[in-house]
């Protein structure tokens, strides 16, 4: 039942286009909540989005291009949002919420319990 929920959902925000919504987890839930951060349209060149953004807090290097059927595909990291080019056109922004888009750290071990 929650698969189909989610799949609505996500049905619903491909369908919303012009929307701006960030997906959050809450409590194993999948939510959307609106988002007001400032993100590139898709189609904009990469010179436009740094001449609109600033250079970009991490810049990854391309994977794919090895053929007309994988396009090099590159994203640049800026605080609070993601831009993923194809070529040098963006095809995809997305809010990350955080100051960048690197993974979180993974937790601590548990510690030890002490011997008696």
């Amino acid at each position: 039942m929650q698969t189909r929920i989610l799949a609505a959902l996500l049905c619903g925000c491909a369908a919303a286009g012009g929307a701006l919504a960030d997906t959050v987890i809450v409590n194993d839930q999948v939510q959307v909540r609106e988002s007001q951060v400032d993100r590139p349209k898709r189609g904009l060149t990469m010179s436009e989005v740094e001449k609109h953004f600033g250079a970009p807090v991490t810049r990854h290097p391309a994977v794919g291009g090895g053929s007309p059927h994988r396009p090099p595909i590159t994203r640049w990291d800026y605080s609070g949002f993601a831009v993923f080019f194809e070529g040098d056109r963006v095809i995809h922004a997305v809010a990350t919420g955080g100051e960048t888009a690197a993974p979180p750290a993974p937790a601590a071990a548990p510690a030890p319990a002490p011997s008696a």
